[in-house]
């Protein structure tokens, strides 16, 4: 047991700590606050407390666990609200009101529910580390496997199935140091990565069904994404979109220094989503932990390292699963602070030099994986970056550039325009383009040759932009006269997408496959029409391009495409038909 002799904010010195190592989780002072050791010289500790520290004297007893900062893995994390630490803030608030007191402690997991064990193995049965033993209908869209704890391996000398709390047993094992008795739970340290066997390729696509990232910037499965963006952009509001309707199987939802406000909005919204693919509630698949910005700045670190801990035991079990963290400049600048009371260094803005290293060391746990019962499994993690000012040249917006593959811009400009998603479309790219390609060409055949081609149609409008600011757009050529209005529709009818609205909040690739190849098919029909001497002022005055506008609240998009192709010949080659009979007449 140690004594307190020096106090900074959440950083506390503690001496006599002597045994202790580096991480174990400490009891801190007369109201036994948990802190962690991130700092040892001799017998001397330095400790970040995850709690307020206000009141706290140098004296008092500061008494180690000899472990490390590990949450509890099991059944009834699905719907479970946590706070950094993996305290449930529904049951601290039963206890204690609506204000979480200093000290107070609470099972991540309840111990008085039941849950229906039915059993894989029998007894005389070889089970190793990792094995997925049985099942728990935990929700009623997710079957909560239940895995031998890792290092325990064995044969099975009893099992025990039917309605059981976590804390009773489900198996009885005999392993090299003898009986081993297996619950439906398992501790694990948050800063140590889940083991499993091999990692994967990241060949296939997380769908998203919202446009501009599907067909311009995919992600992959166990791929890594960040959404940097000043504040109004739409941060928030994407990984909403995300969390609801992308393929992920588990959500987990994490907002590490948010604005109180905000994450009121995620923790009262979500229960209210319904998951689209089920009709059921989508907390019945999401895993919320909130750690707003007045909460210990402390906790927001390990706040990041509880939901990638949580997001790999659903991985483990065979499932892909989406975390999105809200946001990891919050968590860089609990870093600084930290830093800055240890008087350590300080790097470019006053960032501690290991940030980099701290960044990469939590988004290269995603992956795609196979695990250790031969399932494949994938975390895709996807981080918001608030950059002060929307500069993205700060250091927590270029140190995760250097790791992620995904870099999704979102333009104050364009939130300010109303267009939304403000994925800036110029500035953002995807290095998962060339491995998801052959995926997305056998859902629609040629989706990739037309993306690029619409892609060059908004580059090249970019560059004409300049020119028409010089000159007017007078002065350009019929062709390039429908490049900006081709460009213009891909804009507004394709990349906008409205997260309200009932048919375009969500678009599958097939209807965004159609839609893009009406619009490049509209510009193809237009430039054989400009050949044959007609007018763009007069192409883009037809009444299909109406229609095509408003594909993307159609239903039954097939249908509508059909009918726009037809319409789109008939209307360009009466606009043929004109400039000809004119030109006869003149002659």
């Amino acid at each position: 047991m140690g004594k307190i002799v020096k106090i900074a904010g959440p950083v506390v010195v503690a001496d006599g700590m002597k045994g202790s190592r580096m991480y174990d989780v400490v009891k801190v002072g007369d109201e036994k606050l948990i802190g962690e050791i991130i700092q040892l010289n001799k017998d001397r500790a330095t400790i970040q407390v995850y709690e307020d520290t206000t009141g706290v004297k140098p004296g008092e007893a500061v008494i180690s666990t000899g472990a490390p900062l590990s949450i509890e893995l099991g059944p009834g994390l699905l719907t479970s609200i946590y706070d950094g630490i993996a305290r449930p803030l529904p049951e601290i608030s039963k206890i204690a009101g609506d204000f979480i007191p200093r000290g107070i402690e609470a099972f991540s997991l309840d111990r008085k529910k039941k849950y229906n064990f039915v059993s894989k193995v029998k007894a005389g049965d070889d089970v190793q580390e990792g094995q997925i033993i049985g099942t728990v209908k935990e929700t009623d869209i997710i079957d909560h496997k239940i895995m031998m704890p890792i290092g325990v391996s064995g044969k099975v000398i009893s099992v025990s199935e039917g309605n059981k709390t976590i804390e009773e047993p489900v198996l009885k094992v005999e392993t090299k140091n003898g009986e081993v008795d297996v619950k439906m739970y398992q501790k694990w340290p948050v800063r140590v990565p889940r083991p499993y066997k091999e990692k994967l390729d990241p060949t296939i696509p997380l769908i998203t069904g919202q446009r501009v990232f599907d067909t311009f910037f995919p992600i992959a499965k166990g791929g890594t994404a960040a959404i940097p963006g000043p504040f109004g952009a739409g941060k928030t509001v994407s990984q909403h979109q995300l969390a609801k309707w992308s393929d992920a199987n588990v959500v987990v939802y994490v907002g590490c220094g948010e604005r109180g406000n905000e994450m009121t909005e995620v923790l009262y919204e979500f229960p209210k989503l319904i998951d689209p693919k089920s009709g059921k509630p989508l907390m019945e698949r999401t895993v919320l932990i909130a750690n707003t910005s007045n909460m210990p700045v402390a906790a927001r670190e390990a706040s990041v390292y509880t939901g990638i801990t949580i997001a790999e035991y659903f991985r483990d079990m065979g499932y892909d699963v989406a975390l999105m963290a809200d946001s990891t400049s919050r968590w860089a600048e609990a870093m600084r602070e930290i830093s800055s009371r240890l008087e350590e260094m300080p790097g470019e803005e006053g960032f501690p030099a290991y940030l980099s290293s701290r960044l990469a060391q939590f988004y290269e746990r995603a992956g795609r994986i196979v695990t250790l019962d031969g399932e494949n499994g994938s975390v895709s993690v996807i981080g918001a970056v608030s950059p002060p000012g929307g500069d993205f040249s700060e250091p927590v917006t270029q140190n995760t550039l250097r790791i992620v593959k995904v870099f999704w811009a979102l333009d104050a400009p364009l939130a300010y325009r109303r267009h939304f998603p403000s994925v800036n479309w110029l500035t953002s790219y995807s290095l998962y383009v060339d491995k998801v390609k052959d995926y997305f060409d056998d859902i629609a055949k040629g989706f990739y040759s037309i993306r690029a081609k619409a892609m060059m149609m908004l580059q090249k409008e970019a560059e004409l932009r300049e020119i028409v600011q010089l000159v007017g757009p007078d002065a350009l050529p019929e062709e390039d006269k429908l490049l900006l209005d081709t460009a213009k529709s891909l804009r507004e009818d394709y990349l906008q997408q409205t997260a309200y609205h009932e048919v375009d909040t969500y678009c599958s690739i097939e209807k965004q496959h159609i839609m893009l190849k009406m619009i490049l098919d509209f510009n193809d029909a237009a430039l054989g029409a400009i050949d044959e001497g007609v007018k763009v002022s007069n192409i883009i005055k037809v009444p299909v391009k109406e229609r095509i506008a408003r594909m993307k609240y159609v239903k039954d998009i097939e249908k509508e495409s059909s009918l726009i192709t037809a319409e789109t010949k008939e209307q360009i080659k009466k606009l043929v038909s004109e400039v000809v009979d004119l030109s006869a007449g003149g002659n």
